[in-house]
């Protein structure tokens, strides 16, 4: 079920809303499209008297196509479907530099290099930056589709190599995943991650046991 991510709040008036909306899909077997869009609209009545309609200001939509493990893009399109000047979309091709960036390392610095303040759209900028993770939470969907499709388990999917790259990636990204921060304590101790909350949360709902997950997660030697 859809859930909102900030319910109303009748005590102010509302003044602006930006949502940010980031999709990956299976092009191949190796490749990804990793689809976003933002929008910011302005409340019914604001700028237009006696008009309940609210304004639609910006919507940038932005597909990035990802190939894995480089973590390379490889192709990029940019398309502006609703911008406040009618310059707005001069800057569209020079997003064409994406191509050929690397999506996981340093990539949001050299986002900025390329695209920060004057030499392109903030709006589009932004996303793109937003983008970024959801390449990486990617990697692990992709095994798990490749494993549904072949009848396998992840673990039987993922070698023990391709774990160890996932796992570089996540370091130090966050306090979570800081290098001696708990995951890597748990992971340098050879001890099992535990799965997340949500996993756990829905497995009882559906009154499974969870700690088969982390059995099926487990990369096997091949």
């Amino acid at each position: 079920m859809a859930q909102n991510i900030l319910p109303p709040d009748p005590d102010y008036p509302l003044l602006h809303t930006r949502n940010y909306e980031v999709r990956s899909f299976l092009k191949d077997e190796n490749t990804v499209i990793i689809r976003g869009a933002v929008m910011d609209r302005k409340p019914g009545g604001l700028y237009v008297p006696d008009d309940d309609e609210p304004l639609v200001m910006h919507h940038m939509i932005v597909d990035l196509t990802v190939v894995y493990p480089q973590m390379e893009i490889v192709d990029a399109a940019v398309v502006f479907e609703a911008h406040p000047h009618t310059t707005c979309t001069n800057i569209v091709d020079h997003y064409q530099k994406l191509i050929g960036l690397n999506i996981a390392r340093g990539f949001t610095h050299k986002i900025r290099e390329l695209f920060g303040g004057p030499r392109a759209c903030t709006h589009t900028t932004a996303l793109i930056q937003a983008m970024a993770p959801v390449a990486m939470q990617t990697i692990w969907s992709m095994q798990a589709v490749k494993a549904k499709q072949s009848g396998a388990t992840i673990s039987e999917m993922v070698t023990p190599e391709e774990r160890k790259r996932s796992l570089a990636m996540n370091l130090n990204t966050c306090h979570v995943w800081a290098e001696d921060g708990p995951n890597m304590s748990l992971i340098n101790a050879g001890e099992e991650l535990p799965p997340p909350l949500q996993i756990i949360r829905r497995f009882k709902e559906l009154g499974k046991d969870p700690t088969g997950w982390s059995e099926s997660m487990r990369p096997k030697n091949r």
